[in-house]
């Protein structure tokens, strides 16, 4: 099992996330982040740093946003990314004012 990042990650793409996970297992899109299965190591560090809650265990996504495990399959063909840096906060962030 690993971590998956949801919608509410979209255009918001804040990192807090990134500086706890112990793996790099991040990679970065254009518009959000995701998780590499491959690379968690499912410690549950990156869950409470994300200010818009985007980010849940695979077997607790909700089931309305289980496209998102699918999505997350695709974080390989996108840069890691090992380090913090300053969030997206885009129009279609859910919480721009977080973190």
């Amino acid at each position: 099992m690993s971590y998956i990042v949801t919608g509410a990650c979209v255009d918001c793409k804040y990192t807090s996330c990134v500086e706890v996970c112990p793996v790099e297992a991040f990679h970065e899109t254009p518009d959000r982040l995701l998780i590499n299965a491959d690379d968690c190591v499912n410690c549950d560090a990156c869950v409470p740093e994300c200010p818009v809650e985007a980010i849940y265990a695979e077997e607790n996504v909700p089931e309305e946003m289980h496209d998102w495990i699918e999505k997350n399959q695709d974080a390989e063909n996108f840069p890691k990314l090992g380090e913090p840096k300053d969030a997206l906060k885009g129009p279609k962030c859910v919480n721009p004012n977080a973190g």
